[in-house]
């Protein structure tokens, strides 16, 4: 199954994204997104449904594997503000489809990180290839693939 970026912006190591949590793979393997600094909408990485979403973050669920977007470091803390959601829990989605608009310099100037996390939940790190860990990429750009 392809992954696809949520986002436009810079590839990185998911050791890399400022958290200890991402960093650690705790939530999972995957990669990183340095966004553009532009509001933009990012989008699902996969087809499937929505299992969870949050202004925030977002799960999408297909094929049995799931995918977590965590738009930004520690954004829970702004309870929503500047996130404007363009689907629903339960909705079924297909990969590029808009999920969630947002404002990474804005997330930037208010002291988080605006780094966006692309984890498999529950995947291994085995089952990860063509993981895209540097250069620019655009949404809807393949980050790896989950065998």
């Amino acid at each position: 199954m392809e992954i696809l970026s949520p986002v436009s912006g810079r590839a990185m190591p998911i050791t890399d994204v400022p958290d200890p949590v991402f960093a650690g793979l705790m939530v999972g393997p995957g990669v990183g997104v340095d966004p553009v600094r532009e509001a933009g909408t990012a989008v699902a990485p996969i087809a499937g449904t929505i299992v969870k979403l949050h202004p925030h973050a977002y799960v999408i669920s297909g094929d049995g594997k799931s995918v977590l977007v965590h738009l930004g470091i520690d954004t829970v803390q702004l309870k929503g503000e500047g996130f404007t959601l363009h689907a629903s829990e339960g909705a079924t989605v297909a990969a590029g489809d808009a999920i969630v608009s947002w404002d990474p310099a804005a997330v930037e100037a208010g002291g988080k990180s605006p780094a966006v996390p692309v984890v498999a939940l529950e995947g291994s790190a085995e089952a990860l290839s063509g993981l895209v860990t540097s250069g620019d990429i655009a949404a809807g750009d393949v980050v790896f693939v989950w065998a």
